[in-house]
């Protein structure tokens, strides 16, 4: 390797938990670099979902707006380096192949293929890291999404369709780029440093988080899965607590998890026609259907109907607008499956249901605007209607226990003829229906961390 393709060191699994574990004066440059320069490769040391005091990044949905007793703890991912928690696993994928010898800077392009986010995530660490990145994603995104990837210097190889056709990334990213030793792919679908990402990080994160609400656990965990790393996260809370459910949510009009169905959907991040390799269904206790357009109205509510949420509902005007542009599609269509699962569950003022607000606004103008052309014009008086129907009218339809056997096996054949024809061996795939799998995939975040910290100490 010479000298100009050194590798750019960042943080361990532990360091991205806690940041205050880094070196203090790493910390402070880190935290100067977050408010100065969102280019410097120092912000890598940013990738937390902690604030810079120290504070995991939360906020409670205000539960005059939920209709529903328990409180819905919503973590917020728009302060992320690259805006979106996604760039937790692109920088964790990549990490791992640099640790293991695998991807060099200066000897390989780093491919993402994703939706948008990730994709937003691999191209920005990318930069930082000194790689060329590509991202393979769907043709019909919102714009914001591939402006951003350009402004990292990200190239765009643009496949057919939307976020329910992202299975033709995966088939073109296979094709095209894993035979060719001039990529290395951050296959999110596929490899395991996504899980350890969100179990080991998000997981933790969540159960600090909820011991300042309610009774201090976690009743459940609900989460859309896209790559379904993030829902890897309630593996860890269910190590904590056993009895805590884990809620799948996806598009009513896209139902693979549910019923093995299929369709076009406007939730960009979730809902990816399949089940990917790195869920384990082993965990996942229901599966929660949420209408695409109650998503993208509900958010257009939140970013434009504060008066409206402070008239008819009694929240104060700062609490109406501390909601303004903190929330994407998907983190909307997440606390609204909160909802649901916290009216069929009965859940009490004393539970806590934690969910993840994966991006923010930015990416989603050109979404309002489509809304408008769709909807017509969008008064107080609409947004008042679409409010009281998507909130606190929020039904406990579509709801599926998927922790019976049959339903465990239905899943598994769903995993199954997907993987299967991307070269994943059955006993492989038969692996993943122990839970041992999970744990040991877990427990590499332990072996990584020191090697992290030697590569940090030697560049």
């Amino acid at each position: 390797m010479t000298k100009t393709a050194k590798i750019v060191p960042g943080p361990t699994y532990q360091e991205m938990l806690d940041p205050n574990e880094l070196p203090a004066a790493v910390r402070a440059q880190a935290l100067k670099a977050q408010a100065t320069n969102e280019l410097d490769p120092l912000n890598l040391f940013n990738i937390t979902w902690r604030r810079p005091d120290g504070r995991i990044n939360a906020l409670l949905f205000p539960r005059e707006l939920t209709g529903v007793k328990a409180n819905i703890i919503v973590m917020l991912g728009k302060d992320f380096p690259s805006g979106s928690d996604k760039v937790g696993p692109a920088y964790t994928t990549l990490i791992e192949g640099e640790v293991a010898g695998e991807i060099a800077p200066g000897s390989h392009t780093i491919v993402g293929p994703s939706t948008g986010n990730f994709g937003i995530g691999t191209a920005y660490v990318a930069r930082l890291k000194g790689y060329q990145a590509l991202v393979v994603m769907p043709d019909n995104m919102s714009q914001e999404r591939y402006e951003r990837i350009k402004k990292y210097g990200g190239e765009l190889d643009l496949t057919p369709g939307t976020e329910s056709d992202v299975i033709l990334t995966l088939e073109r990213t296979h094709r095209t780029y894993i035979p060719n030793p001039k990529y290395k792919v951050l296959a999110q679908f596929e490899l395991l440093p996504n899980y350890r990402f969100h179990r080991y990080v998000t997981g933790r994160s969540a159960l600090e988080v909820a011991r300042g609400f309610g009774n201090g656990r976690i009743a459940v965990f609900a989460s859309a899965p896209g790559s379904a790393g993030t829902i890897g996260a309630g593996d860890e809370i269910k190590a904590v607590y056993p009895e805590a459910i884990v809620a799948a949510l996806e598009p009513l009009q896209c139902p693979t998890l549910y019923k093995n169905g299929q369709g076009q959907h406007r939730i960009e991040g979730i809902g990816d026609k399949m089940v990917t390799l790195i869920h384990n269904i082993l965990t996942t206790d229901y599966v929660v259907l949420i209408h695409d357009d109650d998503c993208v109205k509900g958010l257009k509510v939140i970013q434009d109907g504060s008066q409206v949420l402070a008239r008819r509902f009694g929240l104060s005007s700062q609490t109406a607008t501390s909601l303004v542009g903190i929330f994407g599609i998907s983190g909307i269509c997440n606390v609204l499956g909160a909802i649901k699962i916290a009216k069929y569950l009965g859940l009490s003022k004393d539970d806590n249901v934690v969910t993840i607000a994966t991006d923010a606004f930015d990416r989603y103008p050109s979404v309002m605007v489509d809304l408008e052309r769709r909807a017509g014009p969008v008064t107080p008086s609409v947004l008042g209607r679409w409010a009281e129907e998507i909130f606190p009218g929020a039904t406990t339809e579509h709801v599926l226990d998927v922790q019976v056997k049959e339903q465990k096996e239905r899943l598994f054949r769903q995993k199954e003829e997907v993987w299967s024809k991307f070269g994943y061996s059955r006993a492989y795939l038969d692996s993943m229906k122990s839970q041992a799998f999970w744990d040991r995939e877990y427990e590499l975040v332990h072996r990584f961390d020191p090697k992290i910290k030697a590569l940090r100490e030697n560049v």
